[in-house]
């Protein structure tokens, strides 16, 4: 088991090299059928009303992003103040979202932050399963709601009968369903080796698929404001297409899921105006972000080494 483990943790990189490498060819053969001018043009077509909106949204979803990390705290047992836990979450995700592999790149940055705050290596190690599983959550509510709520849209995207798409989709709820009922009826903490972990309270449980939920319709609400610039598009389909995505890009280890999330929306909705608004989406929803965190980190990273210094 341990042998089979080591050799999927060595494959990752190479799972991740092939699927850019796939998603880049897609979004290659998406692109080349349009001239830099009518994507240029679809960029210009995004009003500042739409890119505002945006920016708002972004800040939503790190405001949600927020509360993953606040009640991963609470999961541990400790403490923070709110304003510890939020810097330490938009700092670490703000970074993590755009170099990928975020157990690692975010998981760095938050034990950072946390253990100048008195928490162990092990409570970091929690923080982060904790919501890893918040997204995985998440994910799993909305794209599941989808496909029970409108499974014709699911449908059309993937050509199969609207039957099949309806099966397939409670098997996430399922799965949703059944970490609720641990949390409520499971008390004993579940043993990894030498690592415990303790069931979540129903409390922490119903929050993570709250949070989890609202935060990934927060981020298929920028993209939809980018998208409905100049396209006649829905919120729903624009979810839904999130979701696919989405789910493809963290399987696929990608940093910040770049090319695979263009590959499967350019897929499902083809056009030079989509690669504009998934320029634009990028732009807003990742790298903004990216510098503002990497510029916060720097910051405390520097006022950190100033204290030591002084003491």
């Amino acid at each position: 088991m341990g042998n089979a483990s080591s050799k999927l943790k060595r494959l990752q990189p190479l799972i991740g090299v092939a699927a850019f490498g796939i998603a880049a060819f897609l979004v290659y053969r998406a692109v080349r059928q349009h001239s830099m001018s009518e994507i240029v043009d679809s960029l210009r077509s995004i009003s500042s009303g739409h890119l505002a909106l945006g920016a708002a949204l972004t800040a939503v979803s790190f405001l949600c992003l927020t509360g993953y990390d606040a009640l991963a705290v609470r999961y541990t047992g400790r403490d923070l103040p709110y304003r510890k836990i939020a810097l330490a979450s938009f700092t670490a995700l703000s970074i993590g979202h755009t170099l990928g592999l975020a157990a690692l790149s975010s998981g760095a940055v938050r034990y950072r932050f946390y253990t100048r705050w008195g928490l162990s290596p092990g409570d970091v190690g929690r923080i982060v399963l904790f919501c890893g599983m918040t997204v995985a959550l998440g994910l799993s509510t909305v794209a599941g709601i989808s496909a029970l709520v409108r499974p014709d849209l699911v449908a059309d995207m993937f050509g199969v009968p609207q039957a099949v798409v309806s099966a397939v989709g409670i098997l996430p709820l399922l799965a949703v369903v059944a970490y609720v009922g641990l949390a409520f009826f499971v008390r004993r903490p579940i043993r990894i080796r030498r690592f415990e972990l303790p069931v979540p309270s129903p409390g922490l449980a119903l929050g993570q698929i709250a949070v989890g939920s609202a935060d990934f319709l927060s981020v298929s609400a920028v993209l939809h404001q980018m998208l409905s610039a100049s396209s006649d598009i829905g919120f729903f389909p624009v979810a839904v297409a999130y979701s696919l995505a989405n789910g493809a890009a963290i399987m696929s280890h990608v940093p910040g899921g770049l090319g695979v999330i263009e590959a499967i929306v350019l897929s499902l909705y083809p056009g030079a105006n989509v690669i504009g608004a998934l320029i634009a989406f990028r732009v807003v929803y990742y790298l903004i972000p990216f510098a503002v965190g990497c510029m916060v980190f720097g910051v405390v990273e520097l006022a950190h080494r100033r204290r030591q210094a002084q003491a």
